[in-house]
């Protein structure tokens, strides 16, 4: 539902407590069993920000990137030194807005989550070359359900990019087109 386990599906920072009705049933009471409306979120993202906000555009069609149908990267980039989310489209503007996704703890954890990524990623790929693979299941799976797992999958998405071993290094490079590898084989 979520990257990581257990987060929040809108800042994935703190761990999912609630069931967020994405289409509010005050707008949509019809919804109200549709599980593909229900996304796990944290208490502070669902009662304190998004309550039943749930903007549109002049047709009526929702501003929220709806994780379920959308990749959030269409909408909004990642700035991984900062941690600071910039809107690509109306929609991650208003994403941005109705989550409190600037938040500073926010920014913070996720320019964090960087340079763990980062330092994992070292790890995972150095077991990968040692043959160690009880080790890179345990590197792969602490990555995957720690806080802000968003910026890991940013940083698998961004792996191609021209410049990518700029921002990430080459050995981080290396080890995210590893990762990316390792996937396909299993699929």
């Amino acid at each position: 539902m979520a990257p990581g386990v257990h987060r929040c599906m809108y800042c994935g920072d703190s761990l999912g407590t609630d069931i967020d009705h994405f289409e509010p049933l005050s707008r949509n009471p019809h919804r109200a069993f549709e599980w593909i409306n229900h996304l796990l979120a944290c208490s502070y993202c669902n009662s304190n920000k998004k309550r039943d906000q749930y903007p549109c555009d002049s047709s009526g069609d929702p501003l929220l990137i709806d994780p379920t149908r959308e990749d959030p990267y269409d909408h909004i980039r990642l700035v991984f030194t900062t941690g600071k989310y910039i809107p690509r489209s109306p929609k991650g503007v208003a994403t941005i807005e109705v989550f409190g996704l600037s938040r500073i703890s926010l920014e913070r954890g996720r320019a964090s989550a960087f340079i763990r990524n980062k330092s994992m990623l070292r790890d995972f790929n150095g077991q990968l070359i040692q043959g160690n693979s009880s080790a890179v299941e345990e590197v792969k799976n602490s990555m995957l359900e720690q806080p802000f797992a968003d910026v890991f999958f940013a940083m698998l998405q961004q792996a191609e990019a021209p410049g990518a071993s700029i921002v990430f290094g080459g050995d981080v490079v290396e080890a995210l087109k590893a990762w990316n590898n390792l996937s396909i084989q299993r699929q």
